[in-house]
């Protein structure tokens, strides 16, 4: 959210001096937002907003004029934040018609983004340019924690603002860290009981945990995602745990468990189905369909939005994680043509990652890319949601029916 940025003294927000009617733009000319306050008037029911609006619609037009609007928030302008409370001024003097309806009413008192304040806000004529957060002075750890995270992963300042004010950790991001520490932990099992830490799936014992997908077992639907858990070595576990904290954490901290969630569980399954129709005799072990399928969300949303995006050294880091998921890549195609240790059986198949990768292309940055708006408010997340569908349900059939019409030689059951 773009409004006037109130400085922070001893942990607390100070009032803006001068008290104006907010427009967010930001220094690149970016499309003016309305963001509605988090700080609204007391929860009520339906019935108490209904009561509220009659009160200043006794004409039962069913809208109220702007200037009864301002009346309304001189009234319980006391209980909003004052800097806060400049956004929804604004909608009363940038609404071009003169009045506003019962629905749009409701939906800025509940704190709904929606589309009819944004076009109330684009047909004002006023401009606040206020100082980015970045000059926020006074933050605390936790704050500037929230900041940074904000510059990582959003490209407009007016989303920066607003998720600097209304992220609470709570609740905090725990999926992805639930995640990297089960991953761990089934690393560490197996590295004691196989006694190898390194190139764990040389050993001959390696295929035989109730994980790993493998062709001979694909019955066992569990294995299409438990596979994640599982990794050939440590330098496997590094690499996919290093890119998903460093990358899952700050998502799953603006977006949201829910989504980034999906995200990541529809690359892991996209990653064992895509192995199971191109690489049809290979096992599957490795998270690294769900953590392809978030970096490269992430790093599509980062170049579509390149002039916006404000976090430091961007093109660097951005080569980084490039050359990091290359180097896994590589590695794991090497491993997979590599001679096997125990023939016929090959060994775990890269193709995880590719499928991983087209997830976080399509259905990721959709995702990714309003984090705001509610999933099932786009059009493109639900025909990507419906392709992936489709693609999950080809790949069944596949599963079911081409192994045998295709006389596939299959390695034995570990």
């Amino acid at each position: 959210m773009e409004k006037s940025s109130p400085r922070m003294t001893g942990g607390t927000r100070e009032a803006p001096v001068n008290s104006s009617p907010a427009v967010a733009a930001n220094a690149e000319g970016e499309e003016i937002e309305v963001l509605e306050s988090t700080d609204v008037l007391p929860v009520a029911p339906e019935d108490q907003w209904k009561s509220l609006f009659d009160k200043y619609d006794p004409e039962n037009s069913g809208f109220i004029s702007t200037e009864r609007f301002r009346d309304l928030l001189a009234t319980h302008g006391s209980e909003l934040d004052p800097h806060k409370l400049e956004v929804l001024l604004a909608l009363a003097d940038g609404n071009a018609d003169g009045k506003i309806c019962y629905q749009d009413f409701v939906n800025l008192m509940s704190n709904k983004r929606s589309n009819s304040f944004r076009r109330a806000i684009l047909q004002g004529s006023r401009q606040l340019k206020g100082c980015s957060l970045r000059d926020e002075v006074g933050l605390g750890l936790s704050q500037r924690l929230v900041r940074h995270v904000a510059y990582e992963t959003l490209p407009r300042e007016v989303d920066r603002k607003w998720y600097f004010d209304s992220y609470t950790y709570c609740p905090p991001p725990l999926l992805i860290l639930a995640i990297t520490i089960a991953e761990v932990a089934v690393f560490m099992y197996y590295g004691f009981q196989l006694d190898r830490l390194v190139l764990q799936v040389s050993s001959p014992s390696f295929l035989k945990s109730p994980l790993p997908y493998h062709p001979q077992l694909r019955a066992q639907a569990w294995r299409y995602l438990s596979y994640c858990f599982m990794h050939t070595g440590i330098e496997h576990l590094s690499l996919n745990m290093a890119m998903q904290l460093l990358v899952g954490v700050p998502l799953e901290m603006v977006h949201g468990a829910l989504r980034i969630g999906l995200v990541y569980v529809c690359g892991v399954l996209a990653g064992s189905l895509a192995v199971s129709v191109t690489d049809m005799t290979a096992p599957v072990v490795g998270s690294s369909g769900g953590v392809y399928a978030l970096v490269s969300a992430h790093l599509a949303n980062v170049v579509m939005n390149w002039s916006g995006m404000k976090c430091q050294f961007k093109l660097f880091r951005m080569a980084m994680a490039l050359v990091c998921m290359s180097v896994e890549f590589g590695r794991a195609v090497w491993l997979r043509f590599y001679p096997p240790a125990f023939p016929p059986c090959p060994n775990p198949s890269f193709v995880a990652h590719l499928g991983g990768v087209m997830v976080g292309l399509t259905l990721g940055v959709v995702v990714l890319q309003n984090y705001e708006q509610r999933l099932q408010e786009q059009s493109l997340f639900w025909i990507f949601f419906c392709v992936y569908t489709l693609f999950v349900l080809c790949a069944v059939f596949w599963n079911i029916f081409a192994y045998s019409l295709l006389d596939v030689r299959l390695p034995p059951p570990p």
